[in-house]
């Protein structure tokens, strides 16, 4: 089995972190797997775990009205998704599907949250650490909605 210390390591959500938050972060992970097609969680359900992909990718999709799914984001090795563990009431609002064989480490979200209350300075990291993360999906959502909505004046 693989060490999770070492892959937390080795990901780029925790390069230069202290190495001694990895080791309280790696308590709450382990591995997951997802075949093609595979749903890692739907909207609506319990935001109970925080995903780092390894290999693979994943597409977070919203239900459009009349359209069925609509995916508003790729996502790849890398990568991490499913910040809703962080705000309370702590569910999904999205789907996430594997579009092809996804290797990905799942962070137990209750037992991460609780790491983060007991010991600020890891809270304070893992926060700084996911702020760019969701500012960037910000922009790109942003960029998304102007071309969508731009492109018809």
């Amino acid at each position: 089995m693989e060490n999770l210390e070492r892959i937390l390591s080795d990901h780029p959500f925790f390069h230069g972190v202290n190495q001694g938050f990895v080791a309280l972060a790696a308590g709450c992970a382990k591995n997951a797997r997802f075949e093609s097609g595979d749903f890692i969680f739907h909207e609506g359900e319990a935001a109970d775990q925080f995903y780092l992909v390894r290999e693979g990718r994943v597409a977070l999709q919203v239900a459009a009205p009349g359209r069925g799914a609509a995916t508003f984001l790729t996502l790849g090795a890398g990568e991490v998704f499913g910040v809703n563990w962080l705000v309370p009431p702590y569910r999904w609002v999205y789907d996430a599907k594997a579009l092809e064989r996804c290797r990905l480490i799942a962070m137990d979200a209750k037992c991460l949250r609780g790491k983060c209350e007991a010991d600020h300075s890891l809270g304070y990291d893992i926060m700084k650490r996911l702020m760019p993360v969701l500012i960037d999906r910000l922009h790109e959502t942003r960029l998304q909605f102007l071309d969508l909505y731009g492109s018809h004046g």
